[in-house]
């Protein structure tokens, strides 16, 4: 429906204005129409009849000039758009206060993607078979080359900052005090006639009584349920009876594979516990020492119920009945058989993750934890064997994303996450001591990505101040990617594990690799070649401390 206002506002070209009710031509004049004659407020009309509206519009006319040549705006339209202006001045601002306070200005949007060649075949850094380079490099992004100059300043100040001091060992009187119900559970003497640390609890429940009622891993994840319903099960027959009491044999691991995550732990696991004296736990990550004692189920969960001890070496009934079945044979009791089944842990978070000691632990030097996970397992164990697998922290650092990161996952994003830890890292560091930081439960829970997990000498260091060097084999995956049989070989001999058949080395050593890149993840191809620089920087110091710990230059990873 076309109008207009006694034509004092022109209307938009394609109206027709010469058809509109009372108009007539460019020579109108209020003062002698007889409709607009001395009125200042002008009727609305159309189509020859005056609308009815639930209120009257209003327009100031001009009386001087006319409005040829602009367009007749809707106050609606107008109020949008300066609202719209509005908006985007306020998105425009805060993105570049954001970035100014991060220091992140010279990051681009994510939406900038440079091209790079992606190969389905190329499996998780955590599988064998990913160790070899099959895909073709990619072509370099460049808006993401600027960041360089930038963050190598970054890395400059923390190499400058970096220093290995050897940590104070705690006492075990200072131990106990923190812990006085572990160590009233565990005694600091084993079975003699057991390769594997165990011995005889004196069980105080009868046959009605459910052993497993309370345990915590039993409680809160269905998954170990049906373990747990067994164990219920063959719990009677296993118990030992002696001057009318009955007993059952506890045990703790023999060895444990401490490390590091996405570094071939699972395959590891996986090939020895086809070995016929070896028993895991019924869990492979029970995370005991690091978390559940401490409340922990998931870190995004916070704290729970502490997980007692009794709860952890509930874990190990299932070979605990078989070494029991070997000590109580007629063989090993008549001449004195000696029990070569041994048991390990597998928790891949057992080497670095401290995160817990703030919440439990007094007396911190400096933000430095107190007390570490192998302060209290040396304190039970100090003949325990340790077993830890390492690769190239930078691929670590990205198959570790990989895994983690839920969603809108990149090349690009995976970039702009290690710019940022880097600064949060290089913050940290500016006031605490490198163990300070490496061990602090606020920092490592801002970084976007794990750097930490790669700084594997800080870790070592550490548990070389309580264990031996010659309890501790550190393995390459690089090396047990292209020569499966010479690492489990080794693995063998540090565990005093007896000779193999054929059949069993070949079971052991042929069997496909375990945990492989997931395939939505094999599509985004290897990270940004700027990304890698950078990390290689990061990295470097700490490698090359830790290939002069282990007098070995292959753990600079200057091939990978």
């Amino acid at each position: 429906m076309r109008y207009c206002i006694n034509c004092c506002i022109h209307l938009l070209p394609n109206d027709l204005h010469r058809q509109c009710f009372r108009c007539r031509g460019p020579n109108h004049n209020n003062q002698k129409c007889p409709v607009c004659k001395g009125e200042s407020k002008i009727p609305l009309y159309t189509d020859s009849k005056q609308m009815k509206l639930l209120a009257v519009l209003e327009v100031r006319t001009d009386h001087s000039e006319s409005w040829n040549g602009f367009f007749c705006l809707r106050k609606g339209k107008l109020c949008s758009l300066i609202f719209g202006l509005i908006i985007m001045t306020l998105v425009m601002a805060s993105y570049i206060l954001t970035g100014a306070k991060h220091g992140l200005l010279l990051i681009p949007s994510p939406f900038h993607y440079g091209a790079f060649t992606s190969n389905p075949s190329l499996m998780d850094n955590e599988s064998l078979s990913d160790m070899k380079d099959h895909y073709q490099p990619s072509k370099m992004n460049i808006s993401y080359v600027k960041d360089y100059p930038s963050i190598k300043l970054i890395i400059d100040a923390i190499t400058s900052k970096i220093e290995f001091i050897t940590r104070h060992r705690p006492n075990l009187e200072e131990l106990r005090k923190q812990e006085p119900h572990m160590f009233s559970v565990i005694p600091n003497k084993f079975l003699p006639n057991s390769k594997n640390p165990c011995w005889y609890e004196e069980y105080r429940g009868n046959t009605t009584t459910d052993p497993y009622a309370t345990n915590s891993y039993a409680l809160y994840s269905k998954r170990f349920r049906t373990i747990f319903d067994y164990l219920r099960k063959v719990f009677w027959n296993h118990l030992y009876h002696y001057k009318d009491k009955h007993y059952r044999l506890r045990c703790l691991p023999h060895f444990y594979i401490i490390g590091q995550p996405k570094c071939g732990t699972t395959d590891l696991y996986d090939r020895l516990r086809l070995h016929p004296d070896v028993r895991f736990s019924a869990i492979k990550e029970p995370h005991w020492w690091t978390r559940k004692r401490f409340g922990i189920i998931r870190l995004r969960d916070g704290f729970h119920d502490r997980y007692p001890v009794e709860d952890y070496l509930d874990l190990f009934d299932l070979a605990a009945h078989q070494i029991q079945g070997v000590l109580q044979s007629e063989a090993a009791k008549e001449r004195g058989k000696m029990n070569n089944i041994i048991i390990g842990e597998a928790s891949a978070s057992t080497m670095w993750d401290n995160n817990a000691w703030i919440f439990f632990y007094d007396n911190s030097t400096e933000g430095e934890p107190p007390f570490l996970i192998q302060d209290f397992i040396h304190a039970f164990q100090p003949n325990a064997k340790l077993i830890i697998m390492l690769r190239d922290p930078v691929e670590r650092l990205y198959s570790d994303y990989l895994y983690f990161a839920s969603a809108n996952k990149s090349v690009e994003d995976f970039h702009e996450k290690v710019a940022e830890s880097l600064q949060l890292f290089e913050n940290c560091m500016l006031d605490y001591s490198l163990r300070a930081c490496v061990y602090n439960n606020t920092l490592n829970n801002a970084m976007p990505v794990r750097l930490q997990v790669g700084l594997y000498v800080v870790y070592l260091l550490d548990w070389l101040t309580v264990f031996d060097k010659d309890q501790i084999l550190v393995l390459r995956l690089e090396d047990h990617a292209s020569n499966v049989k010479y690492t489990m070989h080794m693995v063998f001999q540090f565990l005093d594990l007896g000779p193999l058949s054929e059949k069993q080395e070949a079971l052991i050593t042929k069997s496909p690799a375990s945990n492989t890149r997931r395939p939505e993840d094999r599509s985004l191809g290897p990270m940004l070649p700027t990304t890698k620089a950078i990390l290689r920087d990061f990295y470097k110091p700490f490698n090359t401390k830790l290939a002069q710990v282990l007098f070995d230059d292959a753990f600079l990873w200057k091939r990978t």
